[in-house]
């Protein structure tokens, strides 16, 4: 395949190792279709050649969630944008099931969908700058399809609390929670060593341990439909797409001002 003609995502090889960089500087690194579609091709691409896939966004931030100013145009031209979570979910299905260890390396923020690219990994390394945040409540969301994974990772309460409190999690906090494994000053060397071991694995035996770790925890599974179901209605709720027009066009959030 060739990777080149990608916009969103930067993709490398070395031998077994696949480097996928999430790449929309000009978007806070945000969430749209192009991005989920090239994920996808990618993932087809290293279900067969790698043994380790390492996720990556920009020093500032790995991800941001959902890109607001493609739903801003698309509400404020045609109306209520229709919504296909389920593309996503699968892409983090296959993170957390695929035939190979998926690593983030998170440095900066990531936040809303972005907790759902690093709870979908079997393996979370940052470096010591790297926060962690669900914002969706604050206009009206909800972390839908996030949280099935997260949950996994950190629990019900903890999830929960991150949902409710819409702060920032340090990164500190998320390794005492289980949503980051090692953290460091320089995260580039924590991923090198982790490399280091990771590499000497077996591909095939990594896929059958994986495919016997999805069998016996089937929760992001078994949640998908009540998942999408969620995410498809508050994304289609007239009042928050409101909210979210008025915040990409004023920076205002939905409590400041007029409502």
């Amino acid at each position: 395949m060739d990777f080149s003609a990608f916009t969103t995502l930067r993709v490398r090889f070395d031998d077994d190792i696949a480097y996928l960089q999430i790449h929309r500087p000009e978007a806070n690194n945000a969430i749209n279709d192009r991005l989920i579609a090239e994920f996808v091709a990618a993932i087809d691409v290293c279900e067969e050649r790698a043994k380790i896939v390492v996720l990556e966004g920009l020093p500032e931030v790995f991800c941001f969630g959902a890109d607001f100013a493609e739903l801003q145009k698309s509400f404020d031209g045609d109306g209520v944008p229709e919504q296909n979570p389920k593309p996503m979910y699968d892409l983090w299905c296959r993170l957390a099931n695929g035939p190979f260890v998926s690593i983030a390396h998170v440095r900066g923020k990531a936040n809303a969908g972005g907790i759902g690219f690093v709870a979908a990994c079997d393996i979370v390394l940052a470096d010591s700058a790297a926060v962690f945040s669900l914002s969706e409540l604050l206009f009206g969301l909800m972390p839908a399809c996030v949280l099935p994974f997260l949950v996994r990772r950190i629990g019900y309460a903890r999830a929960n609390y991150m949902t409710l409190s819409t702060q920032p999690v340090t990164v500190q906090t998320a390794q005492a929670w289980g949503l980051v494994d090692a953290y460091e000053d320089n995260s580039e060397n924590l991923l090198r060593k982790n490399l280091l071991r990771l590499r000497r694995l077996n591909k095939k035996s990594v896929a059958r341990y994986k495919r016997y770790m999805g069998a016996i925890e089937a929760s992001v599974e078994t949640a998908e439909a009540k998942a999408l179901a969620a995410n498809r209605d508050v994304f289609s709720d007239v009042e928050n797409l409101q909210r979210i027009s008025r915040y990409v066009k004023t920076g205002q959030f939905p409590w400041e001002g007029a409502t």
